[in-house]
């Protein structure tokens, strides 16, 4: 099939990509050696550290990089677009990771319970809009593509086979902590996320750059249907404290699986 004529980078990799899933699940035939863990916030990552007792590597840029155990390597990039992206590509220069996995809080479109793990199928920039030229609104240039498909199908399996409960659904990346509101209410009726964060899709655009498989687990911090979202916020830390419970041996079945 040839590639469509507007989209010949984002055809390539994605080919690349059903290419490499396809391998892994049906042939294992390629050994991942080392795993990122991509972080945005010193909170978020902390009871990962504690959790593992973490080895400090090195501080470049202000970004920590930590070895949780051989062949996992975390970092905490900062929050925002920008800092998230210029930490994967500094990662991914310094670290070469067969895969990186982005975990972190994010608030949610729909009245899920605090803590509730997510799968993320995709990533969308709410906040991108060259529409004036004639590009739909989110339109990301460059690598012209709305939405940044995720590697959720080995993450789905691992969670299955942990007996962890989880959601899955599209997540909206942009620069700006949303709550209840027109801008929140703008998000849920063009896109249709099911959450709303501040990193994960500028790391998904690097990856996808790089041509690295990108996956990410969030755990619903905050309800953008309810009035004391930004209240709920605040209590971020404990919903970490579950997720990073179970992002470590996610990690390491990533890290081992395809090499089984």
């Amino acid at each position: 099939m040839p590639a469509p004529r507007h989209f010949p980078f984002a055809w390539r990799v994605a080919v690349w990509y059903t290419n490499f899933y396809q391998r892994i699940l049906t042939k294992g035939d390629i050994a991942l050696q080392k795993i990122g863990l991509a972080y945005a916030m010193d909170g978020e990552i902390a009871s990962l550290l504690q959790l593992a007792g973490a080895k400090t590597l090195e501080t470049v840029c202000g970004v920590p990089f930590y070895e949780i155990e051989p062949g996992i390597v975390a970092y905490a990039g900062g929050v925002g677009k920008v800092n998230a992206a210029m930490a994967a590509q500094l990662f991914i220069d310094r670290y070469h990771p067969d895969w990186v996995l982005n975990a972190g809080v994010a608030g949610c479109f729909q009245d899920l319970p605090i803590g509730t793990v997510v799968v993320a199928e995709s990533f969308l920039q709410h906040d991108v809009d060259t529409s004036p030229l004639g590009d739909p609104v989110g339109l990301v240039s460059t690598v012209n593509t709305l939405s940044f498909p995720t590697c959720c199908a080995p993450v789905k399996k691992a969670l299955d086979d942990m007996g962890q409960a989880y959601a899955a659904g599209a997540v909206a990346t942009g620069d700006a902590f949303m709550v209840k509101g027109d801008r929140a209410d703008w998000i849920a009726r063009t896109f249709s996320p099911l959450l709303c964060e501040m990193e994960g899709g500028a790391i998904a655009q690097v990856c996808l750059r790089n041509a690295i498989p990108f996956s990410a687990v969030k755990s619903v911090s905050d309800r953008l249907c309810r009035d004391n979202s930004h209240e709920e916020y605040f209590n971020f830390a404990a919903a970490m404290e579950q997720l990073n419970r179970i992002v470590l041996p996610l990690a390491r079945v990533l890290r081992d699986t395809a090499g089984a």
